[in-house]
């Protein structure tokens, strides 16, 4: 397998005038809290319990961090948009995007594919949502990241004249023309394969079958394809996408001979789901080795992690996708998955924390992520979800970490198909 030295080291950047308070691990608080403009913030006790909650007051604004090694800085939280033209409405659509952007979030995810599920009455619905509040904004200050498809015998609708998506030269390029026009904008800052074009065990599954290998598009072909279009100015970085080690390190390998290097890998990555990045991603994408940026996706795990699909005769477990769209993520569904879930959100309880909170809390503290993508169906999702970015405690206590780890060492993924 190809090595991947790299001569980069960035570090994590927050903005100007941005500070950040902790409360300390001690259970008693002696003395007031103050703010670096010696201003008393505000605590609360629980009654009759001297136990501090692992929750604080706001802080100042989002952090930002380095993508990788390119000079996109990126807010910790990135707009999800999947919903987009399914789950939601135009309206709601923007309102989201205008609130998102107006708390500090400054990126937004989307795809060729999207919404979700991918069908071909609705492809590219989100898309045209997003272009037309694009259009309204300083497009200069909008980070937008949106994925050309992989490998599919089932999505050829995406294409006007294709039996099978591969990622080749012909593919890209009619999928960055049709985004573009989608999305009224001249250039897209960060463009990522959505799945591999060769085999890779994909979306719950986990181990890797040998059986299963076919030809796939060569990594230089790949990037040849991509340079053209950053020649162009209508890509300016690119990234990859449910990918593995072997594929990440032959891409950065493949890059040496002054083709783009990847910046970005986005994929799942929650309190469910953890071994496949921590066990080896992690190594090949530290900045001192690949320097890859991980932009996570799921973090919430489909929103199991809220704990509503845990009664499904709740209303908002009725409204929840894994119900609207029997099967999909139904790895999150499984007794295994859900007795972990029960046991993260009893341990939430404990510390003071919501389950939304704890989980987003710990996506967020990891050493190895540069942006969370969040997304939401209401507007009332979406400020709980930037909330527990802001007021959780900044990083979680370690009497936190060291119960989540206790459940981990317990429930290893639950939800591995």
């Amino acid at each position: 397998m190809a090595t991947c030295g790299s001569s980069f080291v960035i570090s994590a950047s927050s903005p100007k005038n941005t500070h950040t308070t902790r409360i300390s691990s001690l259970r008693i608080l002696t003395r007031p809290l103050y703010t670096s403009q010696n201003k008393l913030r505000p605590y609360n006790f629980r009654k009759n319990s001297v136990q501090v909650s692992a929750k604080y007051a706001r802080n100042e604004a989002l952090q930002y961090r380095k993508v990788g090694d390119s000079d996109l800085e990126i807010s910790e939280i990135t707009l999800g948009t999947m919903t987009f033209g399914e789950q939601n409405t135009e309206k709601e659509a923007h309102e989201m995007l205008s609130y998102s952007f107006e708390q500090g979030i400054n990126a937004l995810d989307t795809a060729e594919a999207y919404p979700i599920p991918m069908k071909k009455e609705t492809q590219g619905r989100t898309d045209l949502y997003i272009g037309n509040w694009l259009k309204s904004q300083p497009r200069d200050k909008v980070i937008l990241a949106t994925k050309v498809c992989g490998y599919s015998e089932r999505s050829s609708y995406l294409r006007d004249n294709a039996k099978v998506l591969r990622v080749d030269a012909e593919n890209i390029k009619e999928s960055v023309e049709k985004s573009l026009k989608r999305l009224k904008t001249d250039y897209i800052d960060l463009l990522q394969i959505h799945w591999p074009d060769r085999y890779v065990a994909l979306f719950g599954e986990f181990f890797y079958d040998p059986l299963k290998w076919r030809p796939s598009i060569p990594f230089v072909e790949q990037l040849l394809a991509f340079k053209e279009l950053i020649d162009e100015g209508k890509v300016r970085y690119i990234g990859v996408s449910n990918e593995t080690s072997y594929g990440v390190m032959e891409f950065v390998h493949a890059a040496k001979v002054g083709l783009p290097k990847i910046v970005s890998i986005q994929n799942s990555y929650s309190l469910l789901v953890r071994c496949k990045f921590e066990a080896d991603l992690v190594e090949v994408c530290h900045p001192n080795n690949c320097n890859v940026g991980l932009l996570c996706y799921s973090p919430l795990a489909g929103g199991a992690l809220s704990g509503k699909y845990l009664d499904l005769n709740s209303e908002a477990s009725k409204k929840g996708r894994m119900n609207l769209f029997p099967g999909y993520m139904e790895r999150y569904n499984k007794s295994a998955a859900k007795e972990a879930t029960m046991k993260y959100i009893e341990m939430a309880k404990k510390h003071g924390l919501t389950p939304v909170q704890l989980a987003l809390g710990f996506a967020r503290d990891r050493p190895f992520m540069t942006s969370s993508i969040i997304g939401a169906t209401s507007l009332d999702q979406l400020k709980e979800d930037i909330d527990a970015f802001l007021t959780v405690e900044r990083p979680l206590p370690a009497e936190v970490m060291a119960d989540i780890e206790d459940i981990f060492k317990r429930y290893k993924d639950p939800a591995i198909l």
